[in-house]
């Protein structure tokens, strides 16, 4: 049997949220930035002689047939005609419902690493496009570089934005992003900007005053983080962050949270953590 293990599902954040439209099937049309955070959850595959997919550490409440991670290793075992099978072991380091994509990354990583250990023989585009049959979040974590989205969030262009330390804040509760994107009252109409008004602080994120109305905790850790640099929520959250110019800022201001409250500290990453594993263990 073959073992490869520690393989990074690193945390994205949404920089911005913009809601430009509705289109007929239902989907919203948006505007986002994608960057990487060095911290995520952590994954170990073992390759088997048998065709099956096992996931040793199957979440609380989630059948392993709809884990995103057995999911997307048998898609790909699937469309690559692949006839061994793999075992697989997740350290799941971030938070359910959490904005942080997760559950995507895991499924990226899944692709991107069975890839190579299958020799299934897939280039990025391809993966990529599995990656979106799993969900709209998952190509750019497969393509690994911050990126500007459009569309539903499947249009990537790369971009190379600033690297902060981020201080964020995970408060107790899952947001449920059906329920916000259905919300009567969520904006749908935002103007589109460009990187250049992003850069120059012209963005929000359109979710923030539904996700406020619908749990105080998550409004109560933006007005706290507020007082000390822009807060700004990660797709329909929960989480919360903001930008720190070194890690000593972002250290004071977690040593200062609230007690009981949850949150680390992460730098910003323009490439993602698994890919530069991926380009290490090729040395």
């Amino acid at each position: 049997m073959k073992a490869e293990s520690g393989w990074p599902a690193p945390a994205k954040l949404n920089l911005f949220l913009h809601i430009t439209g509705r289109r007929p099937d239902g989907y919203h049309t948006l505007q986002s930035l994608f960057q990487f955070l060095d911290h995520g959850d952590r994954l170990d595959f073992t390759l088997i002689d048998v065709p099956d997919v096992r996931l040793l550490t199957p979440l609380p409440g989630v059948a392993p047939a709809q884990d995103l991670t057995v999911r997307a290793a048998r898609l790909l075992q699937q469309r690559a005609g692949v006839s061994r099978g793999v075992a697989i072991r997740l350290d799941k380091r971030l938070p359910l419902g959490g904005g942080l994509g997760g559950g995507s990354s895991d499924a990226a990583t899944t692709l991107v690493v069975l890839n190579r250990l299958w020799e299934a023989g897939l280039d990025e585009d391809a993966l990529a496009a599995l990656g979106l049959e799993l969900g709209a979040d998952v190509p750019v974590f497969v393509r690994g570089r911050a990126a500007w989205a459009e569309g539903v969030g499947e249009r990537l262009e790369p971009v190379e934005v600033p690297e902060p330390w981020y201080l964020v804040i995970v408060p107790p509760v899952s947001v449920a992003t059906a329920e916000v994107f259905r919300h009567p009252e969520l904006t749908r109409d935002s103007r589109p900007i460009t990187i250049s008004d992003f850069l120059a602080g012209r963005s929000h994120n359109d979710c923030e005053a539904i996700v406020r109305q619908l749990h105080p905790e998550i409004a109560a850790a933006l007005d706290w983080l507020n007082g000390r640099t822009r807060a700004r929520l990660t797709g329909t959250g929960a989480c919360v962050f903001g930008a720190f110019d070194d890690r000593a800022a972002a250290l004071a201001a977690q040593q200062a949270m609230p007690a009981g409250w949850e949150g680390f500290i992460a730098r910003g990453c323009n490439r993602s953590p698994l890919h530069a594993a991926l380009e290490a263990s090729r040395m």
